[in-house]
């Protein structure tokens, strides 16, 4: 035998994800020279290229053609302030050399990880060349 409770005045509770204390606000430009502040989670392993890609701050195909293993420049971002970033590796360097793009301020996304030291980033996607 069934039995079906049902509640009076039951109301439907829309999940929504609060700021956590493992998320950071980065303010991320995309190509159309629009300014997103997001949301970023420190506690899930993701890059920026990622969070650009869950975010949809780029036209789906454009960011991230290699997956994430800097093996094209399609994450490429200008850095717009003094946060403290990892070093770049010697795959990065080599590649954005390769493309006349390395300077100081130009990382790729896919190469940066999101960790609480990114706290206030912003940056500005670029055009792929």
């Amino acid at each position: 035998m069934l039995f079906f409770v049902v509640f009076k005045d039951f109301e439907k509770i829309k999940p929504s994800r609060l700021i956590m204390q493992e998320d950071i606000l980065i303010k991320i430009t995309n190509r159309e020279g629009v300014t997103h502040q997001v949301q970023a989670p420190t506690d899930m392993n993701l890059s920026i290229m990622e969070l650009i890609r869950s975010y949809e701050l780029a036209p789906a195909g454009t960011v991230g053609h290699c997956g994430g293993r800097a093996m094209c420049t399609s994450c490429q971002c200008q850095i717009l302030n003094d946060v403290p970033l990892n070093n770049m590796g010697e795959r990065e360097q080599m590649l954005l050399l390769e493309t006349k793009a390395l300077r100081p301020n130009i990382r790729l996304g896919c190469q940066i990880p999101i960790t609480e030291n990114l706290e206030g980033l912003e940056l500005e996607l670029l055009a792929v060349n």
